[in-house]
């Protein structure tokens, strides 16, 4: 491989490391994504993210996580992708099209310049079929399912946003071990495909305070995909309204789960932190 150009980018401090696919060919991006991701001997990042060409949509986005494994897509990395394209001339549109394994998202640039940019992505219809989440549970939707992790009972509700999502309503989340927890409910045996678990303490009818421990990555400041299936799950079971902001701890996040064609919105900054080449 030849020198790699790359720009680091955050949305809610989820941060990837965003290459040019239309310019750069990347043959193994799942060795590059572990080696690239350490915060030791890398870049730092909780993944690589591909901004590809596209048969169909303006964009097509290929992501891995920090341990190399491919993810169906990222709310987050989706608005950075808007920021990056219409900030390197990619495209001059700010409604913004973008292909991605989990489907079509639909990308609107709102206020902001070359630093900071407030996005607008359309996350499309929850689904709520456990067979489809997947989860192997019974029964739709997944509300507050018990799942027993070390002797304790945990009530779980379970929500795709294009991956997978156990959202958990509890107290106390800031104190909670989660390189401990976090990967015993990415591993249990009823996610056949492990599953990102989200962390959600109520604070009123319009906010939520969140952690996530992302599938592939572990902790992470923000999970934009986490964050609309919180606000759904919160939603089902009556915690709050159809807006909500999330407050992460790498961030806010506006979501809106609107009644009138299903579909979730997430609004949020994506952020450029810097551009740099890798020398090889």
């Amino acid at each position: 491989m030849r020198n790699l150009k790359f720009t680091k980018m955050q949305g809610a401090g989820n941060d990837y490391i965003y290459v040019n696919g239309f310019t750069t060919t990347i043959e193994n991006p799942t060795q590059l994504a572990i080696e690239l991701s350490n915060r030791n001997f890398g870049i730092g990042s909780d993944g690589l993210v591909l901004i590809l060409p596209s048969d169909t949509c303006d964009f097509r986005m290929q992501m891995f996580n920090s341990d190399g494994s491919e993810a169906e897509m990222c709310g987050n990395a989706s608005r950075c992708i808007g920021k990056y394209v219409y900030d390197n001339g990619l495209t001059d549109k700010k409604e913004i099209t973008l292909e991605t394994k989990a489907g079509v998202k639909y990308i609107t640039l709102l206020d902001g310049d070359a630093k900071a940019r407030r996005i607008t992505v359309d996350m499309g219809e929850p689904i709520l079929d456990p067979v489809l989440i997947p989860v192997n549970v019974s029964g739709q939707p997944v509300l507050n399912y018990p799942l027993e992790i070390d002797g304790k009972t945990w009530k779980i509700s379970c929500v795709s946003m294009g991956n997978p999502h156990a959202v958990i309503f509890t107290e106390g989340i800031k104190d909670f071990d989660l390189p401990v927890l976090g990967p015993k409910f990415e591993n249990n045996p009823i996610f056949p495909r492990r599953t990102n678990t989200e962390f959600i303490e109520v604070v009123d009818r319009n906010t939520l305070n969140m952690r996530v421990w992302e599938r592939g990555a572990g902790e992470t400041l923000a999970c934009g995909t986490g964050a609309c299936a919180a606000a759904v799950a919160s939603i089902l079971n009556n915690y709050t309204d159809r807006k909500v902001v999330i407050h992460l701890l790498g961030g806010d996040l506006e979501i809106e789960w609107c009644e009138s064609n299903n579909h979730v919105y997430m609004t949020g900054e994506a952020v450029t932190v810097f551009e740099g080449e890798l020398i090889r």
